[in-house]
């Protein structure tokens, strides 16, 4: 990779930059780092707008979760800004109608002054089961909904309940993609993310071991391994 395209950084659901933070000095050797603000709006076409007219002309682009989502509609949008593409543990289909139910009733308790109970209620599914007593995994979700803000999050999904179906659109991805999950993410099942990685042509699917839905916290150095292999080098 060219030691100077910015890599930039798209966070999931209530997350923010802290999400990153294992793996950012890992790939801050590659190029200057960025990391998206995606707290600022409703929809996932405008999330996208918005972080187009804050990047570099070009850029290499990771996306988390919900970060997968506003990559794809990136993608779409400016597909020819993006050098290379990560999605980690996210999916191509749009919400269901369950997930839809879930989120409204969250949304409302969160509008109580419920948010911090809703994420540590969520907690045993984001993470492998060998970490639901992690404290220092649980207190970075509570930083990071200190981070986004009621407002924010209940920004976040009002667009994630609203995105489209992706899947039309991954053929049309051409840059060298990795799709990277964890083998026990109960958030997004990694069977989606086989089949984003069947849909774009030499993508490269990476599964990791004992990791749940939050790799960079939960997996960093497996995480790091495949980050840098994607941007075209080995860490030994």
């Amino acid at each position: 990779m060219d030691q100077t395209t910015p890599i930039l950084l798209v966070p999931g659901l209530a997350s923010s930059a802290r999400i990153y933070a294992p793996v950012i000095p890992a790939l801050w050797r590659f190029g200057p780092v960025m990391i998206a603000n995606h707290i600022r709006d409703d929809s996932i076409a405008a999330i996208a707008r918005r972080i187009l007219a804050e990047a570099p002309p070009r850029f290499v682009l990771a996306g988390h979760s919900m970060g997968g989502y506003i990559a794809f509609e990136i993608m779409r949008q400016a597909g020819e800004r993006v050098t290379r593409l990560a999605l980690i543990n996210t999916q191509a289909r749009p919400d269901t109608p369950e997930a839809t139910a879930r989120r409204h009733a969250q949304m409302e308790r969160a509008r109580r002054g419920e948010l911090r109970a809703v994420r540590e209620e969520s907690f045993p599914e984001l993470v492998h089961p060998s970490r639901r007593d992690d404290a220092d995994i649980l207190a970075l979700v509570h930083a990071q909904d200190e981070d986004v803000g009621v407002e924010g999050y209940l920004r976040q999904q009002t667009a994630i309940i609203a995105r489209v179906d992706s899947r039309p659109t991954l053929s049309a991805i051409k840059c060298p993609t990795l799709v990277l999950t964890g083998d026990t993410d109960n958030t997004i099942p990694n069977a989606l993310s086989k089949e984003m990685a069947e849909g774009i042509a030499g993508a490269r699917l990476v599964i990791l071991d004992r990791c749940g839905h939050l790799p960079q916290a939960e997996q960093p150095q497996a995480t790091v391994r495949a980050l840098a292999e994607w941007l075209g080098t080995e860490v030994v």
